[in-house]
Formats: C-alpha cells, structure tokens, sequence
C-alpha cells in the first residue's frame, strides 16, 4: 500500500506542475501532507515536516549566502570578462550560443557544486538568450545535462556516496567511468548543437555587433535577418519566448542585458583581483573540505559585502537586490523539505525501492550492473542521491554479489543516472536553475526529462561498450 501511493504521490505532483495546476510551492507542501493524511500517519506530520527541514537547512542556507556572493561577485564585474568573451565566441548565433551554454555549465561545474554552476550560468547567458527571443528553457535543459554528467566528479557527490556505501575507493569507481562521461558530455554538446540549429532555424540568421570605444562599451546592437533576407527592427527592449511580458518585466530584462556597461555605479576594478583570488580561494576549500560549505559562503558573502561595499546603505541596496532571489530558492528548498521529510518518514520511500528490487526477474541477476544503471535514472529522479545510494545501492549490489558481478560494476552504474537526477524536483540546485532564469519548472521537467533520460542511456551504453560496466 505504501509502495503505491508513494508512487501516486510522486505522479500527482509531477501531473499538477507540469500542467501548470499548482504552483511548484504549493505542491511541494499540499500534496505530501495531504497523502500523509491518506497513510493515516497525519498526527506525525508536524515531526516529518521538522526533520526534512533540519536536513536541509544546510543546504538552504548554503544556497542562500551562495546567491548573495555571486551575485555581489557579478554586481562588482568578476564574471564580465567571462561574459564579454562567450558572447564574442556567440556572435548572437543561436547555435554557438547553445552550444556555448553547455561548455560554460561543464567548465563550472568544475567546482562541484550545482548551485554555482546555475547561477554563473544563467547570470551570463540569459540576457542573450532574452534579447535574441531563444528558448529559455533550451538553457536550463542544456545546463542541467552539463552539470548532470560532471556531477560524477569525485568531489561532486554521487560518487563519494557509492564508494561510501560499498566500502571502495572513489578513484576506483571514477577514473575507469571517465571514457564513457567523455561520452556522455559529448552526447550534451551534440545535443546542444542539434538544438541551436533548431533555434536557429526558427529565429533566422543573427549577427551581433558590439560598439567598443576602448573601455567604453556603452551598448549592444543586435541586427536579427530572417532565411529570406529581410532585417529585423532593432529593439532596445524585447520579452523571450512565445509568451509577452509586462513593460516591468521588459525594463528588468533590459537592465539585467546591461550587465556589461563599464559605467554600472557597483564596478569595483580597482578590486578584481582581490575578488578574484577570494572566489578561487572558496572554491579550493570547498573542494578540500575544510570547512562545511555554507559555513564557507557565509563567511564568504560576509567579506565580500564589506570589502567592496564598506558602507552600511551600500550593502543593504546589494542584500535587497538578491533579496527575491534569495527568497525563491529557499522557500522553494523548505518546500521540498516536506515532500522529502512525508516520503522518508512515512516509509514510503523505502517499500518503493523494495518493491523495484523484487520485481527484477531472477534471469537478470549476471546482469544486476545494466539493470542498476537503468534503475538509476527513475529512482535517482524520484528520491535524493542519499536516499538511493545509501538505501538501494547496497541491496542491488548484494542481489548481484550473488551473481558474480562485482561491486565497482554496481558503483560506475549507479552514476549513470545523475544527468536526468539534476533535474529532480527533489534537488535544490534545480530551482537556483529555473527560478533565475525565469522559467516554470514544470516546462523545465517537460522539455529536459527525455534529452536527460537519452544522455544517461548514452553513458550507459558507452560504459557497457568499455568493459566499465
């Protein structure tokens, strides 16, 4: 009974999103306390709701302090040279700018964390991706994927949770999979590339030319053609997508396309390098562990906001222009905390990943590493990676123990999901994605889950093909 409505309760959620019936919020909230009620384990909610939170209000507050110190770092102009050299590589082609969302995402996810990849991500690629009208949601798909498949890094997660529930080595598991990754961040860049020439196509021919008078690049024209030759008006303000926007959300978009104006009063030159080596300085101790990684942002946010705004008004006017940001993310985090902490609590969780173990045909047991990688992509979607790698990884490797298949076989298997899992509805780092960029997350899952999906098969593929698997 549990095992099915733990599945109900999932379907429910992903149907009322994606037809866009209740805000992403509000599901995470209503539907879990409404089937804990059907459970009849309602009087326990309070207890369920307080334990997701605990576990999560880490992370909340990691994600909260990581989009004020990015956000200061790009108020202060850290990433503009970044920006300025992606869009000459862009050219306003729809393509290379696909194409360019990938390679970006993949160069940043470098460091490991999700959130920082979006939102340095999102922060250069959106103004283009608004004023040349392209999909937004071709940008948070693309960037997901990039991020999914170097979220295998050994300092990413996934990795240290296999090889710390089967008792290896994180190297071990890794370096063997990195061809069939290779792979699987080509299969993204590939797709990227079919996909620019989709927006392409339905865009026309674009070209971007940027007036440069030495350091005084004061604004961007873009001239847009269409197949047949005839010329685009050019616009200082337009709305992206299929859909129009408010005049307000137009003049927001401007300013955000404004990111590069040298003359912005929150340009602190004199202090790139300070800003610089403090950024490099963050990510080194996140990767080298030594200290927990909101405690890090945290003191990290902190210095930067008195560094390179010394005065009180200063800092406020920063905190306020994240202050939406910030507020997004982290509700929707404690949000997810009450689908999480209703799943986990109530044991629903669990009867779900016994019931996907006892179904698999006993025939199948010489080939428990397959089965594991295709596992991956479902149940890596449907519960957290701690969930799955603590809580099922460990059974599928006893079941193909039994069988002869060994458990770094099992381990570079349980990866392959990570792609599609980067979009989970159960992954904080998702909403850091969609919420920037302006996009419903029920149009993100819609559009990303089949490419994802395609991605990880690939690697699966690709690491069967090797001998890794």
């Amino acid at each position: 009974m549990l095992t099915i409505l733990g599945f109900a309760m999932i379907a429910t959620f992903l149907v009322l999103i994606m037809m866009k019936k209740m805000s992403p919020i509000a599901a995470l909230v209503l539907i879990p306390a409404l089937f804990c009620v059907f459970v009849g384990k309602g009087a326990k909610l309070g207890d369920y709701v307080i334990e997701g939170v605990t576990s999560l209000a880490p992370t909340a507050a990691m994600l909260m302090f990581a989009i004020v110190y990015f956000g200061v770092m790009i108020d202060v102009g850290l990433f503009d040279p970044i920006v300025r050299g992606i869009l000459k590589f862009c050219k306003a082609d729809p393509m290379r700018i696909v194409v360019g969302t990938a390679i970006l995402a993949a160069i940043v996810s470098l460091d490991g964390d999700g959130s920082t990849t979006f939102m340095i991500t999102v922060s250069a690629m959106y103004p283009l991706y608004k004023r040349l009208k392209m999909s937004l949601v071709v940008m948070t798909g693309v960037a997901a994927m990039a991020n999914g498949v170097m979220n295998t890094l050994p300092w990413g997660g996934p990795t240290a949770r296999a090889a710390t529930a089967l008792k290896l080595d994180a190297s071990d598991i890794f370096v063997p999979m990195i061809p069939a990754l290779a792979v699987g961040l080509l299969a993204v860049f590939v797709l990227s590339y079919f996909l620019g020439l989709r927006e392409r196509k339905r865009l026309g021919v674009l070209t971007l030319n940027e007036v440069l008078v030495e350091e005084k690049e004061t604004e961007t024209v873009l001239v847009g053609s269409a197949g047949s030759g005839s010329a685009a008006a050019k616009s200082p303000v337009t709305t992206g997508g299929s859909g129009s926007g408010t005049d307000a959300e137009d003049t927001e978009d401007d300013e955000r396309f404004q990111a590069l104006d040298p003359d912005r009063p929150t340009l602190r030159p004199k202090l790139y390098w300070f800003n610089a080596l403090l950024t490099v300085g963050l990510l080194t101790a996140m990767i080298m562990e030594w200290l927990p990684i909101p405690v890090l942002f945290l003191l990290g946010a902190a210095l930067a906001l008195t560094v390179n705004f010394p005065h009180i008004p200063d800092q406020k006017a920063r905190l306020a222009a994240h202050a939406d940001n910030v507020l997004n993310v982290s509700g929707m985090v404690f949000a997810a905390a009450v689908f999480t902490g209703v799943l986990q609590g109530t044991g629903m969780v669990d009867h779900m990943a016994k019931w996907m173990v006892d179904v698999i045909p006993e025939g199948m047991g010489p080939h428990m590493a397959l089965v594991t990688g295709v596992l991956s992509l479902p149940l890596t979607y449907f519960m957290s990676n701690d969930g799955f790698y603590f809580g099922v990884l460990p059974v599928l490797a006893e079941a193909g123990a039994a069988h002869g298949v060994t458990p770094l076989e099992m381990a570079r298997a349980s990866l392959v999901g990570q792609p599609l899992h980067m979009s989970s509805p159960l992954v904080p780092a998702v909403y850091v994605l969609v919420g920037m960029a302006k996009v419903e997350f029920g149009d993100h899952t819609k559009f990303v889950v089949k490419w994802a999906a395609l991605t990880c098969l690939i690697i699966l593929a690709a690491g069967m093909l090797f001998g890794i698997i």
